[in-house]
């Protein structure tokens, strides 16, 4: 049984109207975002489907996988996507004690700030699970907590890549912020949806935005 909405509702948002999930603009215009990287067999794949497409995204990127593959990590710098801190860990706030969370959070933040001199403002906690003392705290330091407005879900297994393109194509709309996963568990209904959803956005007056 599904247990998450892939259309994030009015009043979540405005329950949790601190955290940033869309974006509208005059023009119409989505965010591409990309949770749990760097991951070589993947994220090497998106970068090179961003590229083509001339867009520009922003990764949110696991720590311990930035330290076990900082070659695919300089990548997506190289590319000049923009970078977000997914914990260390891909912690769930839910599940953890406060300090251990923030901790978890720091390490990432490091893992990133050795590799580049870039400021890391935006944060998204993993499975969009966080304690409110969490995100009090996080912001603290300086980030905004980027959630979303369309999942794709292409982690889930147990739906059809063409389910997941549909998961896009059907909720995108002004400000969007939209989330892909560069996992390998996510590879399958990403490698078929995210070309065609880049297509089919381009094709109906989209452009492609940057979170700043």
């Amino acid at each position: 049984m599904k247990l998450y909405w892939v259309k994030t509702r009015w009043f979540i948002k405005k329950l949790f109207s601190g955290y940033i999930w869309s974006l509208p603009q005059n023009q119409k215009t989505v965010y591409l975002t990309f949770d749990d990287g760097p991951i070589p067999e993947i994220t090497g794949w998106v970068l090179g489907i961003l590229r083509q497409h001339g867009i520009k995204a922003t990764f949110f990127c696991i720590g311990d996988n930035i330290e076990k593959h900082p070659d695919v990590f300089q990548k997506v710098i190289d590319g000049g996507h923009n970078i977000g801190n997914h914990t260390f860990n891909h912690c769930n706030g839910w599940n953890t004690e406060d300090k251990a969370y923030l901790e978890n959070a720091e390490a990432c933040r490091l893992s990133i700030t050795k590799r580049t001199s870039a400021d890391v403002k935006f944060f998204r906690p993993p499975y969009g699970k966080i304690k409110a003392t969490q995100a009090k705290a996080i912001k603290r330091l300086g980030y905004k907590i980027i959630m979303w407005d369309v999942l794709s879900a292409d982690f889930d297994t147990t739906i059809t890549p063409e389910q997941c393109l549909q998961n896009v194509i059907k909720n995108a709309a002004n400000g969007s912020v939209i989330i892909f996963h560069d996992s390998i568990k996510a590879s399958a209904n990403l490698k078929y949806a995210l070309p065609k959803a880049i297509e089919y956005l381009k094709e109906n007056g989209f452009r492609f935005g940057t979170i700043d």
